[in-house]
Parts: C-alpha cells; sequence; structure tokens
C-alpha cells in the first residue's frame, strides 16, 4: 500500500490482576511470567495515525504537544515495524489523545500501543486479526498485547515471537468495578522498564515471585471464569504486594509506596474487616486501584478518599480496542 492513507483507533487501559514484571527478552518484549488483566471502561486513548506518500521525519504528537527522546523513539521504532512487515515507507503523523495519566503507574503505554498498533496497521491495510494484533502490540508494550481485547484477557509468556500473545478470558456474569485512588499522577521518578531491569537483575526475590506467579495465574483464571470476586480479590492482592516486595529488595531498592498508598492500603484492610469485599492492587506507581463489588463502589471510594486524602475515579469493564471514524 502507498500513496495517503490513515486509520484511527481507541484502545482501552488494562490493570493485571497478575502482573507482568520482567523481561526475558526485551527485544522481543517476551515476559518471565504470563499474566492476566481487566481492561477498564475509564481510561482510554485515541490514536491517529496517517502515513505519507512523502519521506521524512515521524511527527508524533501526545495531548497536543510534540513528543521528544526516548518516548518518541519507542514510537517511531513501532512505526518502523509496521512499515517493515506492510512493505512501505514514507514518513507518519500520530496523533494521540490520553483519557488517562501518563507514565504514572495507570498503564497509559497498554492503552497507547495497542491503539497505536491498531490504528498504524489498519493505515498499512495489513488487516491483523485479534491475535495478531495482540502480537504486535506486545512489541511496543508488553501490556499492549492485553488491550487488544475487553473483559479479561490472559497473556502467555510463550519462548518467542509467535507464542507470546494475548487472548480473551471467558468471564460470564462477572461485572466487578474498580475505585482507583489517584495518589499521584506525575512522572515516576523511575520508569517500568528501568525499575524491571533492575529487579529482574538484583532482587533476590525475583525469582521465588515468578514461579509463584504460576500457580497464581492458574487460581485466578478460575476465579474469574467462576465469576469469584473474593478468589479473585485475594489472589490479585497477594500478587501485586509480592511484585513490589520484589523491587524492594532490588538493589537499589524501587520504592513506588507513598504515605497516602499505604493509607489506602489500611483502608482497602479497613473495609474488609467491615465486611466489604474489597482488594488492592498496584502496577509501577503509587497509585492503588480497589476491585469490589459494583454495590460497594461508593463506600470503597468513600474509604479510600477519606484515609488517603486524594481524587478517585471508577471503572467497570472496559470494551476491545476497535477503529473508529476520525
Amino acid at each position: 500500500m502507498t500513496g495517503d492513507t490513515r486509520a484511527t483507533a481507541v484502545a482501552h487501559v488494562n490493570v493485571a490482576l497478575v502482573k507482568y514484571w520482567g523481561k526475558r527478552d526485551a527485544d522481543l518484549v517476551i515476559p518471565w511470567t504470563s499474566s492476566l488483566s481487566m481492561t477498564l471502561d475509564a481510561f482510554r486513548t485515541t490514536t491517529t495515525v496517517r502515513f505519507l506518500a512523502e519521506e521524512g521525519e515521524d511527527e508524533v504528537v501526545l495531548d497536543g504537544t510534540a513528543v521528544t527522546g526516548v518516548a518518541r523513539r519507542r514510537v517511531t521504532a513501532f512505526l518502523d515495524l509496521v512499515r517493515s512487515r506492510a512493505g512501505r515507507t514514507g514518513k507518519a503523523l500520530v496523533h494521540s489523545e490520553n483519557a488517562v495519566p501518563t507514565g504514572a503507574g495507570l498503564a497509559s503505554s497498554s492503552s497507547g500501543f495497542a491503539a497505536l498498533a491498531l490504528a498504524a496497521s489498519s493505515a498499512c491495510g495489513l488487516g491483523l486479526d485479534a491475535t495478531a494484533l495482540s502480537r504486535l502490540a506486545r512489541r511496543g508494550s508488553g501490556s499492549a498485547s492485553r488491550s487488544v481485547f475487553g473483559g479479561f484477557a490472559q497473556w502467555h509468556a510463550g519462548h518467542d515471537d509467535e507464542s507470546s500473545y494475548a487472548e480473551p478470558v471467558e468471564s460470564a456474569g462477572f461485572d466487578p468495578v474498580m475505585v482507583v485512588a489517584l495518589v499521584d499522577t506525575a512522572h515516576k521518578s523511575v520508569n517500568s522498564r528501568d525499575a524491571m531491569r533492575r529487579t529482574v537483575e538484583t532482587s533476590p526475590l525475583f525469582r521465588p515471585w515468578a514461579d509463584s506467579s504460576a500457580a497464581d495465574l492458574k487460581e485466578m483464571r478460575a476465579a474469574v471464569e467462576r465469576a469469584d470476586l473474593d478468589a479473585v480479590g485475594e489472589v490479585a492482592e497477594r500478587n501485586a504486594l509480592g511484585m513490589h516486595a520484589t523491587m524492594l529488595a532490588a538493589r537499589p531498592a524501587v520504592r513506588y509506596f507513598a504515605p497516602a498508598t499505604v493509607a489506602a492500603l489500611d483502608a482497602v484492610l479497613a473495609l474488609r474487616r467491615a465486611g466489604i469485599s474489597a482488594y488492592a492492587t498496584m502496577d509501577a506507581g503509587p497509585n492503588v486501584k480497589v476491585l469490589c463489588h459494583r454495590a460497594d463502589a461508593a463506600a470503597v471510594t468513600e474509604a479510600v478518599r477519606a484515609s488517603a486524602g486524594c481524587p478517585t475515579a471508577v471503572s467497570g469493564v472496559g470494551p476491545a480496542a476497535r477503529l473508529v471514524t476520525s
């Protein structure tokens, strides 16, 4: 395909309930562990990719501002991969809007690269099915492989490009919500890629956690399939706190916890003692996500706000990545 072509896609953030942390192969983005996530309806990225016939440097704009440095190089490298597969040349114009804070531990890269993968591959006429799109999105950001799908998705770690992809998980009747405590939406002091590398290379707790994740994943998938929120929450909380323990044991330590983070975690424990099914999970950042029944969302929101003193957002289960008319 040549000439001026374009496509616009929307993809939603996902939050891993059994975490991805650490790459076995950094170039292909092959993880050490498989993972399972919930796609959220509240946070999304909308991306338009336009390929031109003319040569030149790609232009990347996020929320009205030109993207530079490492972030831009990640996008242009991904576009090069798409161009290579499509057998075309020409510069690209990329315009993205994030309805989620960027680089704050709210999984913005999952929606960002899923939307980019769908828009860029469609603009190039690749016509990928969902599995192939998941593989492609993984090359931009591992978690993006799961944001191709709505609802719940499992990313199979695999051992090479072909075997590492996500697939949807059956979850009939399972409709939880996540209350997100927005402790700090600024850019993290240590980005996820550097934190992963340091953890894998130096933390004595990483391999034990990775080994235990296999059992967590088996339990989690079964719990999601039977719509058992308490079982899902118990596994999600221990898996996330275990991941953060591996970071704290890295040398030097990677610590994302803020005082309000601990306050939010304490609020979750207090809610459970009061008989409310509420369970915490965290990604690489200070923000806390609380899984609960939809009927308990208001009570959970009130408790988290009162304890952590931060704004919150409530999200249900979100849809799959999709093409839209720009």
